[in-house]
């Protein structure tokens, strides 16, 4: 059932990843210029560091789009001169660059790895939300993933995410309840502390 679950939300990328560079935009609202130099979820990062790497993210999310390939060392700008206005406009360029090359069976060249446009934009969705949830929280601010763009993620994450991914790109895990709302299952899978363990 979960592998169907998955299968939906794999079909589905471009649309997810609308939702979730959305929910992130709401996130950007949040941030303030003094915000840039305090902590994030992200381990040793600061606001400003994780601009830079969503930065990165989307632009690479972006020549996916674009050209159908991804050159994993080729650096983000992290939105130079102003980094929030730059995540920003980043975010509805990658937007409109999908939008564009529409949803198809295409292969996307990761590091000479092919991948379907499905991953990738799963990928990319899961990894701009998780990223707008760290924006609030450093912040200082609760805006929970939305339920229904959560639960979806929540299917596609052990296939993307796995233990060879921990502890480089992601912390162990955090442990929460099973009656723990979907966007706080989905941050505690990929090593943040919910907002409901924190007390």
């Amino acid at each position: 059932m979960a592998d169907a679950r998955a299968a939906t939300a794999l079909i589905g990328g471009i649309g997810l990843l609308e939702r979730a560079i959305n929910y992130t935009l709401g996130s950007l609202h949040l941030v303030t210029p003094q915000a840039l130099s305090s902590p994030t979820p992200c381990a040793g990062w600061d606001v400003r560091a994780l601009l830079a790497h969503l930065d990165g993210s989307f632009r690479a999310l972006q020549e996916a789009a674009d050209l159908g390939r991804v050159d994993l060392t080729a650096p983000g700008d992290g939105g130079a001169g102003d980094p929030i206005a730059g995540v920003r406009n980043r975010a509805c360029l990658l937007v409109g660059a999908w939008t564009n090359a529409g949803e198809d069976e295409r292969l996307i060249s990761v590091a000479g790895s092919p991948l379907t446009a499905g991953i990738v934009t799963g990928a990319g969705a899961i990894e701009a939300a998780v990223h707008g949830w760290d924006l609030a929280r450093a912040c200082g601010r609760r805006h929970p993933i939305p339920q229904t763009l959560a639960e979806e993620m929540l299917d596609l994450a052990p296939l993307l995410v796995t233990a060879v991914d921990r502890p480089g790109r992601f912390a162990a895990a955090v442990e929460v309840g099973p009656s723990a709302i979907a966007g706080d299952r989905l941050v505690a899978f990929l090593g943040r502390r919910p907002c409901s363990l924190s007390r």
